[in-house]
């Protein structure tokens, strides 16, 4: 990430703490759950580690974009078997071997893009990350008859809505420092 540092080791937090959770998430959810936790647990974990801002420590922008592109075909082979949020999924990872990408034009080597990537799709992208963000930041709102509902799968529901918001906030603040 090629922000302030503090910025990048608030980010490496937040993501990593999304990635655990989700990664304990994979390991005690049931079988139908695991798949997507277990993707959702790749996001949060490869995110914080693009987020280090020790650039001398990160692997080369490739090794990021194999590990991304494998997660864009995982979002659309469960995309594929009904699985919700992939799609979102899907489009994060592919955000994400686009910033892998356009990381080492950011850093002074620019190879054909202007200022770290293609401008319009950056613009394109912190729209969707920034629009994803407000829509599904209503989900974090009370339930209007907690009475009614059981509050273990509520409890999970909103605690799987809050790793997704965290993440897209988090992919919207990588993207603008782009």
């Amino acid at each position: 990430m090629h922000g302030p540092e503090p910025l990048g080791w608030l980010m490496t937090g937040l993501c990593a703490v999304v990635g655990g959770y989700c990664l304990v998430a994979m390991c005690r959810g049931a079988p139908r759950h695991r798949q997507p936790a277990g993707l959702q647990a790749l996001m949060g974990l490869g995110m914080a580690a693009m987020a280090v801002p020790a650039a001398d420590a990160a692997p080369p922008p490739a090794v990021f974009a194999v590990l991304f592109g494998a997660a864009v075909v995982w979002a659309a082979a469960l995309r594929l078997t009904g699985a919700r949020h992939q799609t979102h999924h899907g489009l994060e990872a592919a955000a994400m071997v686009y910033m892998s990408l356009a990381m080492p034009a950011a850093g002074g080597h620019h190879h054909g893009t202007e200022a770290g990537g293609v401008p319009v799709l950056t613009g394109l992208l912190l729209a969707y990350f920034a629009g994803y963000a407000l829509a599904s930041a209503r989900h974090l709102l009370p339930a209007p008859a907690p009475d009614q509902a059981p509050p273990g799968p509520a409890l999970s529901h909103e605690v799987g809505a809050a790793c997704r918001l965290a993440l897209a906030l988090a992919m919207f603040t990588m993207l603008l420092t782009l």
